[in-house]
């Protein structure tokens, strides 16, 4: 009898621990091969960093994902996994959906953190002349010649890059569609991408999507375009740029940008040896996602519009979700908050309505219309 109750009260501890181990948000990293579209290199093979945040049993449900796969795309200058998966208690909007059941990714694009990043970014004098001065007389005598005066990527390149990621996800887990979230130029990535391929596409989250409602439909005339080949961003340049977006007090705390901005360098091994350390990334030439591509879609989009934003305004979020085609988006008007909302005061209103529009189709039962939230 003894025997009997130890063995029976083993397995009830198994069962508990096996219980909290799916509980538990997993961290795993993927890497998908892509023969790369972007101009710096053209026809070379690009490993795309994807990271994935899921439940044990989420991961192990291959049978029955559908609606369940979110695919997370990154703006301008921060990779995915920082902008995303924030490692800081409470502000991973990747462990936010993951713990109500969805198997989320994140991506970047060749050029950004853990991807692939063309040679030609290890190369200071491919900054602009004005960025390279931040690193005169620490690294540089003065300002010198590029040795590509090029953009290093484009749209193209990374809607194909998102493209070989999407489906990925699509034959790894067994679904026919997944979900987009998407950051400032996330947008035309996501939704440009989505116009393209709508039958991969379920339904998007946008925030603060840098919208060209004039958007030129056609690339450049010269592919690749001249200028700068990347950007960098310092601890100074992050900050300046946040705080002149601040609009009300205790927008954000000091202790998330700090974790921000510490997961940025970890992103960037390079550009953390240079000066104090920076974030690189590749400068984009972008075309097309206009006024006559968006009032042709019909993928359902929640667009988020920080009220503070100083890089995307409000404005032109309006535009985007007067143009739209489809009969199911709504705009979220979000107090308190910057283009950097994510990582701010009312990040879990962010992170609910994302819920709501992925899970119950609608936010408040809202399936079109405008709606205000944090006021």
């Amino acid at each position: 009898m003894t025997r009997i109750k130890i063995t029976i009260a083993s397995l009830l501890l198994f069962t508990l621990q096996l219980g909290f181990a799916q509980k538990e948000v997993l961290s795993i990293d993927h890497y998908v091969a892509n023969i790369s579209k972007a101009p710096a290199m053209q026809g070379q093979v690009a490993q795309i960093y994807v990271r994935e945040r899921t439940q044990a049993s989420t991961a192990l449900r291959s049978d029955d994902l559908a609606g369940r796969v979110v695919l997370f795309i990154h703006g301008a200058g921060t990779p995915a996994e920082v902008a995303f998966d924030v490692p800081y208690e409470g502000y991973s909007w990747m462990e936010y959906l993951a713990e109500a059941g969805y198997d989320t990714f994140s991506m970047d694009t060749t050029g950004y953190g853990r991807s692939t990043r063309p040679a030609v970014m290890n190369d200071i004098c491919n900054l602009s002349e004005a960025q390279q001065a931040s690193f005169v007389p620490a690294l540089l005598s003065e300002p010198c010649s590029p040795s590509y005066p090029f953009a290093a990527t484009t749209i193209e390149s990374d809607w194909h890059d998102i493209d070989s990621v999407v489906d990925y996800l699509r034959e790894i887990r067994s679904v026919e569609k997944v979900h987009l979230v998407a950051w400032s130029l996330g947008g035309p990535r996501a939704a440009g991408y989505a116009a393209l391929y709508p039958e991969k596409v379920e339904r998007i989250v946008l925030l603060a999507p840098a919208y060209g409602r004039n958007r030129s439909a056609n690339p450049p005339d010269s592919i690749p375009a001249p200028g700068a080949a990347f950007t960098k961003q310092s601890l100074q340049d992050f900050s300046n740029n946040w705080n002149r977006q601040v609009g009300c007090e205790n927008q954000y705390q000091a202790t998330v940008s700090a974790a921000v901005w510490q997961a940025m360098l970890d992103s960037d091994p390079v550009g953390a040896t240079w000066g104090t350390g920076v974030r690189r990334a590749p400068r984009t030439t972008t075309w097309g996602w206009n006024k006559e591509v968006v009032a042709k879609t019909l993928t359902p989009m929640l667009i988020v519009s920080p009220i503070h934003d100083a890089q995307v305004p409000p404005s032109s979020v309006r535009n985007l979700y007067e143009d739209l085609g489809t009969d199911e988006k709504v705009l979220l008007d979000l107090a308190c908050s910057s283009h950097n909302a994510m990582w701010e005061i009312n990040h879990e209103l962010l992170f609910d309505a994302s819920l709501q529009w992925l899970r119950d189709e609608s936010v408040d039962g809202l399936k079109n219309g405008e709606l205000k939230k944090g006021y």
